[in-house]
């Protein structure tokens, strides 16, 4: 059985844990090296990938911006999370506002050293990129549209670091880029109106509050459609293997993202919304490997 003390540090460390969202930076990790292995380094024996440490290097020093990124974000928001989502908000205030400002500081500290090891631009890019973070929960955020673009934008930046650091520019790159970066935009809408309790209480300005969930509706409609674009270009024109299937599945998922969407009038039903898409985007990861379903075995020779 454990102690006290012990089930104490174990509530902290869970509380950590959620406040840095350790299961949403697993996916990043695991996403960043599918995605060097099946598109970005198709070419290269399978060992140089996975042993490269620069590639290491730059997956830690995401994961460390990431993080901080999370915690930075959960001080700003924290009376409006109180708000909206008060159980999870109540398990991460276990952890005090002093010991996430000191994990801020060093998870920002560890990911410009490890920057460090790959080259002095990895340094200023990922310099560039915690201040963008800071800025926008500092700032960007509460800004009609341009919080919710720049929170986008913020989510694709890492695979970037690795997309420059393969010099890899192929157009398959960008729509696949393309097809991320839309599902992310409407992902934040979707957050804005799960979360539009909180928003009003703290005058954020967001869309739903501005213009209203109709409005919003409609924006996330445009988005799914625009999403086609993507899917079907990379269905039709690039050789993507069995990954296809999955772009066949998100279309399927996201006609029915719609359907949900328009028959949504309260929270729970945004909440559904918001796993829907999260269920798209983590299964598309997985989903890189159908790309060359023979690809392990034989570049491991």
């Amino acid at each position: 059985m454990l102690g006290r003390r012990q089930k104490y540090i174990l509530l902290k460390f869970f509380s950590l844990f959620s406040v840095v969202r350790g299961y949403n930076i697993l996916i990043i990790v695991i996403a960043q090296y599918l995605t060097s292995i099946y598109i970005l380094a198709p070419d290269l024996p399978l060992r140089k990938v996975l042993f490269d440490v620069n590639l290491l290097m730059l997956v830690l020093a995401s994961a460390s911006a990431i993080a901080a990124g999370y915690i930075i974000n959960s001080f700003y928001d924290s009376e409006k999370d109180l708000i909206n989502r008060p159980t999870k908000t109540m398990l991460d205030r276990l952890v005090s506002q002093n010991t996430k400002l000191s994990a801020y500081f060093t998870l920002n500290f560890f990911s410009v050293i490890f920057a460090s090891y790959v080259s002095f631009r990895a340094v200023i890019f990922f310099s560039l990129y915690i201040f963008g973070i800071w800025f926008y929960s500092h700032k960007l955020k509460k800004y009609l549209f341009v919080g919710n673009i720049t929170a986008a934008i913020l989510a694709v930046i890492p695979f970037f670091a690795v997309f420059i650091y393969y010099k890899n520019f192929d157009l398959v790159i960008f729509v696949h880029a393309t097809f991320l970066f839309l599902l992310i935009s409407m992902r934040e809408v979707v957050k804005d109106m799960e979360n539009l309790k909180g928003d009003l209480a703290q005058n954020y300005q967001t869309i739903p509050v501005v213009y209203g969930e109709k409005t919003a509706k409609n924006m996330l409609t445009i988005l799914s459609l625009l999403t086609l674009i993507p899917t079907v270009l990379l269905i039709l024109k690039f050789p993507i293997g069995y990954m296809k299937y999955f772009f066949f599945g998100s279309i399927f998922g996201l006609c029915c993202f719609v359907v949900i969407l328009w028959k949504s009038n309260r929270k729970l039903h945004y909440i559904i919304l918001h796993t829907i898409l999260k269920l798209i985007i983590v299964i598309g990861v997985f989903s890189i490997v159908l790309i060359n379903v023979d690809v392990v075995l034989k570049r491991l020779l």
